[in-house]
């Protein structure tokens, strides 16, 4: 990906196949890819990430074109289709690996981020206040292939089914309008 007009989000929502899913149907975003990030062990697997003791979150780093859709805008839908009032779980997904997460790459994204939150609880979208980590950036390791594009690959694999199947139709009925065609 050598377009340099596209800017980098590298965003934690729980299940990296949820949030990978909503984002690769976004327009402006040009390439998603499931991995970890925020830990202290370089290169880890699935299996490591999924003892919760690698420091890492489950995520996805997102290259967008700002022409299209903003990082402000990345983040409202980021704050839409997931749960941010919960401490390291989405769901029956519970752990560090699952928790909220902004790693900004810039004092910019970091500034946005932190006020697209205090604009959410100013709003009271949510009864509980917004738990998630803003936090630098500092490390990205992709994921096992079989990890990218899994919904797209596996829709009917039981939790696809369950859980991602669902918040896709819920994102794609919100944000109908900021679909691909």
């Amino acid at each position: 990906m050598e377009n340099s007009k596209l800017e980098t989000a590298t965003l934690g929502g729980g299940c990296f196949w949820c949030t990978e899913a909503v984002f690769d149907a976004l327009k402006g975003v040009e390439e998603v890819v499931s991995g970890y990030s925020g830990g202290h062990v370089e290169d880890p697997s699935y299996q490591e990430v999924c003892t919760g003791s690698t420091g890492h979150a489950e995520v996805i780093r997102v290259r967008f074109d700002p022409e299209v859709i903003t990082y402000k805008e990345v983040l409202q839908i980021f704050f839409a289709t997931h749960d941010p009032t919960t401490l390291n779980r989405q769901g029956n997904d519970v752990g560090t690996q699952y928790r909220s997460v902004v790693f900004y790459h810039s004092d910019e994204q970091k500034r946005v981020a932190e006020q697209v939150i205090e604009e959410i609880d100013r709003e009271g979208i949510y009864e509980d206040p917004i738990v998630t980590e803003v936090a630098e950036f500092s490390n990205f390791y992709p994921a096992e292939d079989y990890h990218q594009e899994y919904f797209e690959n596996n829709p009917d694999q039981p939790y696809c089914t369950a859980v991602v199947a669902p918040k896709v139709a819920k994102f794609r009925k919100i944000f109908f309008d900021r679909l691909k065609k």
